[in-house]
């Protein structure tokens, strides 16, 4: 891995509350390489799930500046943010934020309904999805009708079905038992083996972490910690 994906650089991120401000990121420094499995770890608090939402550009920082390859993302408004996701990012939840009264198919195309894609090239690309996380028999179930397991299979057959450069996890295996976790954090693996993508995970779970290329430790909106597996 040599080439730099995103880039970090003096990232700050603040919000008020009444008179008080939170700053849940610090002059933060990190560079993601363009197919590493990146696993972020600390307290709750930390600012994890905060850098998370701006690697995934859902949010923009209060300073700083992040870089996706040479395109600087963190002075992007909304319109431009929403283009730039929908482009590049996958993101999984640990919630799964699945719609209930759609069936797995109809979960999974969500996010091709705002491209220029064809009844065709929508039908395609699904089905690829569903069966690549060997769920295709599921499509015309509700998330009722799913299993926990099935449901995060779903989730990430959702992330990957605009074909992302970067994939971003929240505890995506934190509601599952420990067979669907292992399952799920497998495929992740092969994600990056396989198929060359880039994954940052979210997790509280130190064999969960241990999939991943490196683990990175947040306190209080710094790095205190980096270790490799």
């Amino acid at each position: 891995m040599n080439n730099v994906l995103v880039r970090c650089r003096g990232v700050d991120k603040v919000y008020k509350k009444g008179s008080q401000e939170i700053k849940p990121l610090q002059k933060l420094e990190l560079d993601i390489q363009e197919g590493e499995f990146l696993a972020m770890m600390g307290p709750s608090g930390s600012g994890k799930t905060t850098l998370l939402n701006l690697l995934a550009a859902i949010d923009n920082p209060s300073s700083g500046q992040i870089f996706f390859r040479e395109q600087e993302i963190s002075r992007l408004n909304r319109r431009q943010l929403s283009k730039f996701r929908s482009e590049h990012i996958g993101y999984i939840f640990q919630l799964y934020h699945l719609i209930p009264v759609l069936t797995a198919y109809e979960n999974v195309e969500l996010p091709l309904l705002i491209g220029r894609y064809s009844a065709k090239e929508r039908h395609k690309r699904v089905q690829a999805s569903l069966e690549m996380v060997g769920i295709d028999d599921r499509a015309s179930h509700f998330p009722r009708q799913l299993s926990g397991g099935q449901e995060q299979r779903v989730a990430i057959a959702r992330a990957l079905v605009t074909d992302p450069t970067l994939i971003v996890a929240d505890e995506p295996t934190g509601d599952l038992d420990a067979a669907s976790a292992q399952y799920i954090l497998e495929f992740l693996r092969k994600l990056v083996q396989e198929h060359k993508k880039t994954i940052v995970m979210v997790t509280h779970d130190l064999k969960a972490a241990n999939h991943a290329d490196r683990v990175l430790h947040l306190n209080k909106g710094v790095f205190v910690h980096h270790a490799t597996s």
